[in-house]
């Protein structure tokens, strides 16, 4: 029987609708939300990023602005303006898009961006209040994966969870939140013994490595929930084979524009698992739909009105 589909698409919307409500209940009061996006050159991906988060703002009723320093700005140039932003009552999120230029230091950036406003949830501050169960700003994407737990009604209390990946941005946070949920936790990586083997202990598998179809079905115990987090562009047509053979869906697509998406979960995998996230369409709206929460649960934490709940988070 094959998997169950996790529609990440569905929630993240569902999310948006939640965030909308809120934003036009502190709008009857006087306030609106604020984001500032920090866009340094002219990266194009960057680019196609920032402009949905701007447009995702402009959905939800959040006001935002974009900050764009030329690509020869320097680590001062951005510590003056993340400082700019630190000191306006009217922007509750800074978001400095990475990556940042080789001549920047970019952790010294972010350390500067105001915990109260680090909507991203990488600064040492939010980290430490995630690590201590204490109410703080919570990655994005990480957040988005728990939504998706909550929201399909997939327990984690007293579940074993593996997260393969230990990146400061999803691995290490998304084994911190399950962790928070009562989960018994792994992280698995690069130098784990016989990682198949402690994959296949999974309840729920969280794949956050960053290599394409890494993850096979010798990974996952059957019944298994599997989140899938990657986003990888495949290319090369020995790999979009190894992939998807036999996916004439897939093939077509990939003829005709000569890539594919695929995530660090093997398309396989949906034979063995119960429950598991599309990739596209899986986590990645999440991310997205859980910045526009966190920047209204900074304007409220900063503005003294109270805290925006969403399931339990």
């Amino acid at each position: 029987m094959p998997a169950t589909i996790l529609d990440g698409a569905k929630i993240a919307n569902d999310i948006r609708g939640e965030v909308a409500a809120e934003v036009k209940a502190m709008a009857a009061a006087g306030l609106r939300p604020g984001l500032a996006a920090v866009l340094v050159g002219s990266n194009p991906a960057s680019e196609i990023y920032v402009r949905g988060k701007v447009k995702a703002c402009e959905e939800l009723g959040i006001y935002s602005e974009q900050h764009t320093p030329p690509e020869s700005a320097t680590t001062e140039d951005l510590l003056a303006v993340v400082d700019d932003l630190n000191g306006r009552d009217d922007i509750d999120g800074i978001l400095v898009q990475l990556p940042l230029p080789p001549q920047v230091d970019a952790k010294k950036v972010l350390m500067a961006v105001d915990p109260a406003k680090d909507v991203d949830g990488f600064h040492p501050v939010n980290v430490g209040f995630l690590s201590t169960q204490r109410r703080g700003l919570v990655p994005c994407t990480p957040a988005g994966v728990i939504e998706i737990l909550k929201r399909s009604n997939i327990p984690t209390a007293g579940q074993e969870a593996v997260v393969v990946g230990r990146s400061d941005i999803v691995g290490k946070p998304a084994a911190m939140l399950l962790l928070n949920s009562n989960a018994t936790v792994t992280v698995g990586h690069s130098k784990t013994r016989d990682l198949p083997g402690t994959c296949r202990r999974a309840d729920i598998l969280v794949a956050a490595i960053g290599r394409a179809g890494m993850i096979t079905r010798d990974f996952v115990k059957p019944g298994a929930t599997v989140i899938d987090v990657g986003i990888n562009k495949v290319t090369d047509p020995a790999e979009f084979k190894r992939l998807f053979a036999g996916n004439a869906r897939r093939e077509q697509i990939f003829r005709s524009k000569g890539a594919t998406l695929v995530g660090d979960v093997h398309p396989s995998v949906a034979e063995v698992a119960g429950a598991i996230t599309p990739v596209p369409g899986g986590v990645g709206p999440l991310t997205i739909a859980m910045l526009m929460f966190n920047t209204v649960k900074a304007a409220k934490m900063r503005r003294g009105s109270g805290v925006v709940e969403l399931s339990r988070i």
